[in-house]
């Protein structure tokens, strides 16, 4: 009998629990140990190497304090720009940038912010030519 392999649902499932598990400010080690698995099985689930059954998906669900449904792809056209949001989640640095940006209380400097950011962003992107370097 061959063993099951995991699918891009899968793989899904552990981008999202990733990013809503940082948007907790929750380590692997704390998620797993609040539902029972070592933090190496946590990152296994997240990379979506192994499958996560469904009542630990439920227990993560309510740790995370979100609906199992918020781990699968919805039916409406809204999906894409969900998968999107989490896969920007997912960037080394994005939620903790993110945070930061909402710490800001004052409406013009936060507008300057995200000035900064596109323009480094743009900036990243451009190659640089020897009479530029």
């Amino acid at each position: 009998m061959m063993p099951k392999q995991t699918t891009d649902v899968d793989r899904l499932v552990g981008l999202r629990i990733t990013a809503l598990r940082k948007a907790r400010g929750m380590s692997q080690t704390a998620l797993g140990t609040a539902v029972g698995v070592t933090f190496q099985q946590v990152q296994k689930y997240e990379k979506g190497q192994n499958r996560v059954g469904a009542g630990r998906l439920r227990e993560i669900a309510r740790l995370l304090e979100v609906p199992v449904s918020a781990f699968f792809e919805e039916g409406d056209s809204s999906s894409k720009g969900q998968e999107d949001v989490f896969g920007f989640l997912s960037a080394h640095g994005a939620i903790e940038l993110l945070r930061a940006y909402v710490a800001i209380q004052d409406d013009q400097l936060r507008r300057d912010v995200l000035a900064i950011v596109r323009t480094a962003s743009r900036l990243g992107q451009s190659p640089v030519t020897s009479a530029e370097a």
